[in-house]
């Protein structure tokens, strides 16, 4: 399968996907103060596998192979990042995840074989850099929150390359749809029987504003986001996607200045621009980059 130099349909559905991502930690640390994490976990994955269990059928069968080993990787990146994300700060959280966009080139390298482009690790260091700058510096005492995030942000530079190197090995094309049913539903049973096995079942929230919350990462940050992650780690390299995801502390920064009335200030708007040049100058082909300062000049 070629890998795709244009900015097109998957390209933008992964920054749809960065967008929506940036808004959940505020909307994930709010439902953990009403429901445990392992049980709030289970309703929100095991309810987006059962709205994409029909696409399981026909075709839909190849994703259980792909779908399985792949899906217990997401089961360790949620349960790292949901506990983090409970035990640290918003603004520690979106620093550290975005370590993956610096770690994914080096991840590929490893499991693809593919070495990275100078270019691709300039533009995930200076991403780093705007997260930083985003953040204010971040203040990291790290603490065992901070070290489950960082945990996370390894996998998830593991995982798309997994993935993507599953999904070129299969022998016929797998349905994004019925990929994310399948990881969906590994990680959704194994909390359900994590949180049966351990603190034990709790009845659920009555609150309409967890429901909504629930509503809102079930059918966007969760069915839209992987289902659009899926569709283009078949079409894309795992250093473009993470480059497009790493816009992902920016939108989160953004929601909180506008949700929660968080200032932003100078340096967090420059480190917004940062991740925006830097993802740009990670993903867009070298023509258009070309025209680009043609154009400036």
């Amino acid at each position: 399968m070629s890998q795709r130099s244009t900015f097109g349909l998957a390209e933008g559905l992964l920054l749809a996907t960065a967008m929506v991502w940036g808004t959940s930690y505020a909307v994930v640390k709010d439902a953990v103060l009403l429901y445990p994490v392992l049980g709030y976990l289970a309703l929100r994955f095991c309810l987006t596998a059962l709205l994409l269990a029909p696409t399981l059928r026909g075709e839909g069968r190849r994703a259980w192979g792909v779908g399985i080993p792949t899906g217990l990787l997401l089961l360790a990146i949620f349960l790292c990042e949901t506990f983090g994300v409970a035990l640290t700060s918003a603004s520690n959280a979106a620093f550290l995840i975005s370590l993956c966009v610096a770690l994914t080139p080096f991840a590929e390298w490893w499991l693809l074989g593919q070495r990275p482009e100078a270019r691709a690790l300039g533009a995930a260091a200076l991403a780093v850099v705007g997260a930083g700058l985003l953040t204010r510096g971040v203040n990291l005492s790290f603490n065992l929150g901070d070290g489950l995030i960082l945990l996370a942000a390894v996998l998830r530079a593991v995982n798309v390359c997994v993935v993507r190197r599953r999904l070129q090995r299969a022998s016929a094309p797998v349905p994004s749809l019925a990929l994310t049913a399948v990881q969906t539903g590994v990680v959704g049973v194994a909390c359900l029987l994590l949180f049966a096995l351990g603190p034990g079942l709790a009845p659920l929230p009555v609150q309409v504003g967890f429901w909504l919350s629930t509503a809102y990462l079930v059918l966007f940050c969760t069915l839209g986001a992987f289902l659009a992650q899926n569709y283009a780690l078949g079409r894309t390299s795992a250093t473009r996607v993470a480059l497009l995801m790493g816009v992902e502390p920016l939108f989160g920064a953004l929601f909180a200045a506008f949700w929660l009335d968080e200032h932003l200030g100078l340096w967090g708007w420059l480190g917004g621009l940062l991740i925006v040049v830097a993802s740009l100058w990670g993903t867009l082909p070298r023509r258009a980059l070309g025209e680009a300062r043609a154009v400036s000049g």
